[in-house]
C-alpha cells in the first residue's frame, strides 16, 4: 500500500491524491486502508519513511566494505546524496510536498538522523583505533558532518555545485574528510 501510495503521490502529488485512490491501486478496500492508516497524511509519512529506510540501508552496505575509514566516510556522504537525490527524483510530483512541507519530513526523519549519526560515529572509531583520525570529540564531531550533509542535499539534488557531475566533487570531499577528520592530503 505505501508503494502504492507513493508511486500515485510522485505521479499526481499529495492534493490531488485520495484515500480511495490509494485502495483501489493498492486492491484493497478503503477500510482495510484505514486498519494501517488514520489519514492520507499518515501514509505521506509512511512513504517518507521508507524512502529513509533504503536510504541507511544503502549507507549500511558501505559502512560493511572492506575498505579504509576515510574511504569509507567519503563514500558514505556521496550514498547519502545519491539515494536522497534519486528519491527526489523517482519520486516525481512528491518532491513539491517533500521541499515544501520540510517539518513533516523533519519530524520523520529523526530516527534516521539519529542512526546516521551512530553509523558516522562507529566508521570515526574505527579510523581512530587504526590511527588514521584524530578526533577529539566524535560525538560532536558525527553530529557536525551529518548536519552538513543535511545542509548540502537540496543543493546537490539541484546540481547547484559548479561541477559538470558528481565524480567532480569527490576530490573535494575526500580532502576535506581527510582534513577534517585528522589526515592532511593535497590534490592539484
Amino acid at each position: 500500500m505505501v508503494d502504492v501510495a507513493r508511486q500515485l503521490f510522485a505521479k499526481n502529488g499529495f492534493e490531488n491524491t485520495s484515500m480511495n485512490d490509494i485502495a483501489v491501486g493498492a486492491n484493497k478496500g478503503r477500510r482495510t486502508l484505514y486498519t494501517y492508516f488514520n489519514s492520507k497524511e499518515e501514509i505521506y509519512l509512511a512513504v517518507i519513511q521508507t524512502e529513509l529506510e533504503r536510504l541507511y540501508g544503502r549507507m549500511e552496505e558501505v559502512a560493511r566494505r572492506n575498505i579504509s575509514p576515510e574511504e569509507k566516510m567519503v563514500q558514505l556522504i556521496f550514498a547519502h546524496l545519491e539515494v536522497m537525490k534519486e528519491a527526489v527524483y523517482r519520486n516525481g510530483n512528491l518532491r513539491a510536498e517533500f521541499f515544501r512541507d520540510v517539518w513533516k519530513v523533519e519530524s520523520v526523519r529523526k530516527n534516521f538522523d539519529k542512526n546516521e549519526i551512530n553509523l558516522f560515529r562507529r566508521i570515526m572509531n574505527e579510523g581512530i583505533d587504526k590511527g588514521v583520525f584524530d578526533i577529539r570529540n566524535v560525538r560532536l564531531t558525527a553530529e557536525i558532518t551529518h548536519y552538513c550533509l543535511k545542509g548540502c542535499e537540496v543543493p546537490y539534488i539541484y546540481g547547484r555545485y559548479a561541477v559538470q557531475n558528481a565524480e567532480e566533487l569527490y576530490p573535494y570531499v575526500r580532502n576535506m574528510v581527510f582534513k577534517h577528520f585528522g589526515r592532511n592530503l593535497r590534490y592539484n
